[in-house]
C-alpha cells in the first residue's frame, strides 16, 4: 500500500436501512446470522437497527452488541435514533453490551421534509433540537454521528449551519444522505469536498446514497474522491425504493481502480459471494443474473469472442478475479449416491457454517432432491440451503406435509394440501379450487392456515439449465397492510410455489410488530 493510501470507513446497513426493503422483516437469529457474516467480511461499522422501533429490533440490537460487538477487534455497533430523547435512550441502552458502539441521529433538514414531516419546524428549531440530540447521545458513547435528512435537497447555508452546530456539540462523524437519490456525481462531489473542509480533519464525513437514479454507487465514489472517509452500504444493494449503495460494488470499485481513487477498505473480500448469498437467502430478495461483482453472470461469458479471450488470458475480459469475492470457480456435481459426509463437505466448501440440525434438514432435502434429479450442483445446493435452513428454519409456524393438485385441462384446477400448525401440534387438511395450479395451491394454504392474505408478487427463476431444473420462486403477500417475503424451490414449480406462499405467511406470524418510525 502506498504511504498516500487512505482507509475508508465501510459502514454496513443491511440490518437497518436494508431491511426496510418492502417485504423483509428479520427476526434476532436472522440479524445475528447476518452480523456474523459482516463481522467475518470485517466490515467497520454495523448499523444493527433502529431499536426504538419495536421490541424485536431492540432486542436484535441489544443481542448483536452482546455477541458479535464484544472483541476488542470487533466492528463498531451502531444504533440509529430520530433526534427524540426516548429513541436516543433506548439506543444507548441498547448498545451496552459492545465494547465498541455508536449512536446514529438524524433529522430532517430540507424545507419539504420540515414542512411535511416536522410539522413546518422553523431553520433554528432544527439546530437545537439536532444540537440536543448530539449531545445527549454523547452521555452514552464518544462515537456520535449525526444526519441531516434529505441533505443534498437542502439549501446550503443552512445546512452548513447545522452542520457547524453538531460538530460544535460533539458529533465525530458527519454524514450527508443523499436520502432520495437525487443528487449527480459531481455536483454531490462538490458539496462533499466543501463539507470535508469545512469540518475540518478531526470529523469524519461520510455519504449515505440512495439508488432511485441508479447512481448510488457513482456518486459515493465521488464523495469518497472529494474527500469522504466512510461510506454507507447495504449487502446486495437492498434497502428503501430501488435500494442502497451496493457494499460489494464500492468496495471492489475502491480494489480495482486503487490507481486513481488511492484508496482502501479493511473489507475481507474473499467473503463477499458467500454474505451476498446469506443475505439473498435470509432475506428472500434474489440477485438479479447481471448484477455487478455478485450476479450469477458476473463472471460467466456466453459470446464466442469473449470465450476465446478468456481462454487465451482472463483479463482479456475480466477486471476482477472470481476468487477475489470467495467466488465458486468449478463446480462439483453430487447426484444419489452421495453421502451425508460429502454434501457436508460440499456445503463447508461453500462457506456455509450450519449446525449439525441444520445441515441434517439441508441433507433430506437433498436426497429428496436427488431421487427426482439427476446431477445436483452448487447451484443446487445455495438453493436448498436457502429454502430448507434459512427460509423454514426453527420457529416456523407451519409445514407443508404434503399436496396434490389435479384437473386443469377439462375443469378447473383443485389443490388438496395437509398442513401441519407445528404450535398446536395439529394436522389441517383443506382444498381449493383456483384459476390455475399456482392459485389453488395457494388458496387451499391460505384456507389450511387461517391468514387472508393478498399475493403481490410472484417471480420464478431456473436455479441451473436443464429441464429437471430447480426452479426457485420468490413471493411478496400483503397481511394487515405489511408485506412479508417468501422463498421455496422444487424440481415442481407449483410446489415450490406452495412452500414459498406457505414461507412468507408463516413469516407473517413470526414476525408482525408494530414500527413506529423509519427512516431511509
Amino acid at each position: 500500500m502506498s504511504t498516500t493510501d487512505q482507509s475508508v470507513t465501510i459502514f454496513d446497513t443491511t440490518l437497518r436501512d436494508g431491511e426496510q426493503a418492502p417485504g423483509i422483516s428479520l427476526g434476532t437469529k436472522e440479524k445475528l446470522e447476518i452480523a456474523e457474516q459482516l463481522a467475518r467480511l470485517r466490515v467497520d461499522v454495523i448499523e444493527a437497527g433502529f431499536p426504538i422501533t419495536s421490541h424485536g429490533d431492540y432486542e436484535a440490537v441489544s443481542a448483536i452488541a452482546g455477541s458479535v460487538g464484544t472483541e476488542s477487534n470487533a466492528p463498531v455497533i451502531a444504533a440509529l435514533a430520530r433526534c427524540h430523547p426516548g429513541d436516543i435512550a433506548r439506543a444507548g441502552e441498547s448498545l451496552t453490551g459492545a465494547s465498541r458502539s455508536r449512536i446514529h441521529v438524524f433529522l430532517s433538514t430540507s424545507e419539504i421534509h420540515r414542512r411535511a414531516l416536522l410539522h413546518g419546524a422553523d431553520e433554528d428549531a432544527v439546530i437545537r433540537q439536532a444540537v440536543s440530540a448530539v449531545e445527549q447521545a454523547r452521555t452514552y458513547t464518544d462515537d456520535v454521528e449525526f444526519s441531516p435528512q434529505d441533505a443534498t435537497r437542502t439549501d446550503e447555508d443552512f445546512l452548513n449551519r447545522v452542520i457547524d452546530a453538531v460538530v460544535a456539540a460533539g458529533a465525530t462523524t458527519v454524514n450527508v444522505p443523499d436520502t432520495v437519490g437525487y443528487a449527480l456525481p459531481h455536483d454531490f462531489g462538490r458539496l462533499i469536498g466543501d463539507v470535508v473542509r469545512r469540518v475540518g480533519p478531526d470529523v469524519a464525513v461520510s455519504v449515505h446514497c440512495h439508488n432511485d437514479l441508479g447512481l448510488a454507487v457513482a456518486n459515493s465514489l465521488e464523495a469518497v474522491r472529494n474527500g469522504a472517509r466512510q461510506v454507507e452500504v447495504a449487502v446486495n444493494g437492498i434497502g428503501e425504493r430501488a435500494g442502497n449503495c451496493a457494499l460489494e460494488e464500492v468496495v471492489m470499485a475502491l480494489a480495482t481502480r486503487r490507481d486513481l481513487l488511492r484508496r482502501t477498505t479493511t473489507v475481507h473480500t474473499p467473503e463477499i459471494a458467500r454474505t451476498s448469498r446469506l443475505v439473498s437467502a435470509v432475506t428472500g430478495y434474489p440477485v438479479q443474473f447481471n448484477k455487478a461483482v455478485v450476479g450469477r453472470n458476473a463472471f460467466a461469458h456466453e459470446s464466442g469472442i469473449h470465450q476465446h479471450g478468456v481462454l487465451a488470458d482472463r483479463l482479456t475480459y475480466e477486471i476482477m478475479r472470481a476468487e477475489d469475492i470467495g467466488a465458486v470457480g468449478a463446480q462439483i456435481v453430487l447426484g444419489k449416491h452421495s453421502g451425508r459426509h460429502a454434501v457436508a463437505r460440499q456445503l463447508e466448501r461453500m462457506g456455509y457454517r450450519l449446525t449439525d440440525e441444520e445441515a441434517g434438514r439441508a441433507f433430506t432435502r437433498f436426497k429428496e432432491l436427488a431421487d427426482r434429479k439427476v446431477d445436483i450442483s452448487d447451484k443446487d445446493l445455495e438453493a436448498i440451503v436457502a429454502d430448507e435452513v434459512y427460509a423454514s428454519g426453527d420457529g416456523e409456524p407451519f409445514e407443508l406435509v404434503w399436496m396434490q393438485v389435479s384437473g386443469g385441462t377439462v375443469g378447473p384446477p383443485t389443490a388438496t394440501v395437509r398442513i401441519r400448525r407445528v404450535a398446536e401440534e395439529t394436522l389441517v387438511d383443506e382444498s381449493c379450487m383456483g384459476d390455475g395450479m399456482v392459485d389453488a395451491a395457494c388458496g387451499a394454504i391460505r384456507r389450511a392456515v387461517g391468514i387472508d392474505a393478498t399475493l403481490l408478487t410472484f417471480n420464478v427463476a431456473a436455479v441451473t439449465g436443464g429441464i429437471d431444473a430447480l426452479g426457485d420462486v420468490s413471493v411478496q403477500v400483503e397481511v394487515d397492510g405489511r408485506r412479508f417475503a417468501g422463498r421455496g424451490v422444487s424440481t415442481d414449480i407449483v410446489e415450490g410455489s406452495a412452500r414459498a406462499y406457505l414461507n412468507a405467511l408463516g413469516k407473517s406470524v413470526r414476525l408482525r410488530q408494530p414500527v413506529t418510525a423509519e427512516m431511509s
